[in-house]
Parts: C-alpha cells; structure tokens; sequence
C-alpha cells in the first residue's frame, strides 16, 4: 500500500486547508486510515482516524470541532478538513494505513505516507 499525502501549506491563523491522501491499493476499503503530525522537536502525534467504512471516527481533544476526517473509497482517498487553524497545529501531517480495525495509536499502523507541512502563522 503506498499512500500519498497531499495539500499542506502556509495559512494565517484562523484559516482553513484540506488535506487529502491517496492510496494505491484495489481494496482500499478493507483499511482503517487517519492522520497524525509531528512538531519540531516533538513525537509523533494521533489527530484524527475513521474505521474502513467510515462510520467511526476518532479525534485528539485538540482538534476536535476545528477538523474532521472522511473518506472516499471510490477513490481510494482520505481527507482532514482542517478549520480554525492555530499556530500549534503547524506540524509535518501524515496520513496511515492498518487494517482492519481503528485505532488512535500511531505504532499500530503499517503504512504511511510522506507526509505534509502546514505551516500556521499568527
């Protein structure tokens, strides 16, 4: 499964970006998928996953209400809607792959992408 993550940038605080994540696999649908970011001089962070159909999803406390996740399995792709951004959200934005169960922690997942930077400035 390769994954590839798209439409990070700069924007002013308040503003809004939407990412979106490609896979090439046939059965995209079999995977649970999300995104996590990581900070300068910081860990790898959970943000926000949705389950293979899309009915579950899980987001940080942090984001909850400015982001939400969704997906398109026609095409293969997932999204991060991303509203009210702040400073603190600038981070390097990855998206994964695991099947087939959701989970918010970043070690359980088996495919990831190159990742992409949003920069947020006040």
């Amino acid at each position: 499964v390769q994954l590839q993550a798209s439409g990070g940038g700069l924007v002013q605080a308040g503003g809004s970006l939407r990412l979106s994540c490609a896979a090439s696999v046939r059965t995209f649908s079999d995977y649970a998928a999300g995104w996590f970011r990581q900070a300068p001089g910081k860990e790898r962070e959970f943000v926000a996953v949705i389950s293979w159909s899309g009915r579950i999803t899980y987001y940080a406390d942090s984001v909850k209400g400015r982001f939400t996740i969704s997906r398109d399995n026609a095409k293969n792709t997932v999204y991060l809607q991303m509203n009210s951004l702040k400073p603190e959200d600038t981070a390097v934005y990855y998206c994964a792959a695991r099947r087939p169960v959701v989970t918010t922690t970043p070690n359980d997942y088996d495919y990831w992408g190159q990742g992409t930077l949003v920069t947020v400035s006040s």
